[in-house]
């Protein structure tokens, strides 16, 4: 028997239709804001150096950006009741305008206040924008997802490339040039999102969802914890694996683009055929297969290094839209509110894991840490089975 949530979201999803325009309008002002938010990877090598930091010093400044995650519940929360696209709109000029200026600070505290500045942007247009896809992709949520995370994950595939360049041609100190970009995107934003919906017609009351907030947000903060080491490593800490192992800059940067320019593909394909073959089906084929690809990658060179980076991209990446997806699934009606619920979990733990990483590289070696964090991978997997069915998506 379909529950109340259920049956709301099936009247909310039946009566809507997927508008494409609007759809990639807010995926195309993810992919700016987020190629700024791309830069600290490529560039913790530099700052490490600059600054003299230690890894765990380094991944406690991605984990400060991160900690104003937990702002997303309450921004969430206004999102479902009054409109808050100008925050969407206006966050790409500020996030670019904080992440140009890296080169700027004199000192790790000074980095870490302006990390703390772009995760408070970074979190204004994060939990309101997945929502206002969610309530203009109509029936295909999953497909809407997959061009929102795309946006993301082709973000990530040019931003270290565009920071490297950056540097190579004016310095670390120079590259607030690049904040400009941000600011005609943030104005294009304006001209195009002005007719968006930005909030929830008819919110739902939170106090009647809280069974469900509970039964399916607990055994998806296990999934996300233990899924998101693999992440981080790759994500984060693969240019200073690739350093250490002997790599120019330059060319580490090349093959964290190869892996983030294939998670891009896989961010667009894995909420699309989520919508057809289920959002747990895919989750459980991309886990097991990223953690074997990792075992692999170890132990990579040349030509082989770069397939395996590109198909391990594929498969760990491919997952960004589904968890999305699946929180749209369960609050047709608080999609925003949800929506700050899984990013504020989703960057608490990120922030934690962030350190923890760099605690274990520092201790054992990026190496062994990599190996453990695919491991932490296939001890997800149970977790999965513990997410609640969703209407339509799941048998």
């Amino acid at each position: 028997m379909a529950t109340q949530a259920e049956t709301i979201e099936q009247t909310t999803i039946e009566t809507s239709e997927f508008k494409t325009d609007q759809v990639l309008t807010i995926a195309a002002g993810h992919f700016v804001h987020d190629t700024y938010t791309s830069f600290v990877a490529p560039l913790l090598p530099v700052i490490i150096e600059k600054l003299s930091l230690t890894l765990t010093m380094a991944g406690s400044l991605t984990a400060m950006m991160q900690l104003p995650g937990l702002l997303n519940p309450f921004i969430g929360y206004l999102a479902d009741k009054v409109s808050l696209r100008y925050f969407v709109i206006f966050a790409p000029a500020i996030t670019a305008t904080l992440m140009s200026s890296l080169g700027l600070a004199p000192s790790y505290w000074g980095l870490g206040f302006i990390m703390i500045l772009a995760g408070i942007s970074v979190a204004t247009f994060h939990a309101p924008a997945p929502a206002m896809i969610g309530r203009v992709a109509g029936k295909r949520i999953g497909t809407g997802m997959s061009f929102f995370m795309f946006g993301g994950e082709l973000a990530r595939t040019l931003g270290p490339l565009i920071a490297v360049w950056a540097v190579s041609i004016w310095g670390l100190d120079g590259m607030y040039r690049l904040m400009f970009l941000g600011w005609g995107t943030s104005l294009l934003l304006f001209w195009k999102l002005r007719e968006v919906p930005g909030r929830t017609q008819k919110a739902g009351n939170l106090a009647e969802l809280t069974p469900m907030l509970i039964r399916f947000f607990l055994p998806l903060a296990v999934v996300v914890f233990l899924r998101l080491f693999l992440e981080v490593c790759l994500t984060t800490y693969l240019p200073t694996y690739m350093t250490q192992q002997g790599y120019e800059l330059k060319q580490a940067a090349f093959y964290l683009a190869w892996l983030e320019g294939a998670g891009a593909l896989g961010a667009l394909l894995g909420g699309t055929i989520s919508d057809r073959l289920g959002r747990r089906t895919i989750m459980l084929l991309a886990f097991s297969t990223s953690s074997l690809l990792t075992f692999l990658l170890l132990q990579a060179s040349g030509v082989w290094l770069i397939l395996i980076l590109i198909l391990t991209g594929f498969a760990t990446l491919s997952t960004g839209p589904l968890f999305l997806a699946l929180v749209q699934d369960h609050l047709p009606n608080n999609r925003a509110v949800g929506n700050g619920l899984y990013l504020s979990i989703s960057f608490v733990l990120r922030s934690l894991i962030m350190i923890l990483v760099g605690v274990g590289g520092d201790r054992f070696g990026l190496e062994t840490t990599f190996f453990a964090s695919a491991i932490f991978s296939l001890l997800a997997l149970p977790g999965v089975y513990l997410l609640p069915k969703v209407y339509k998506f799941e048998n």
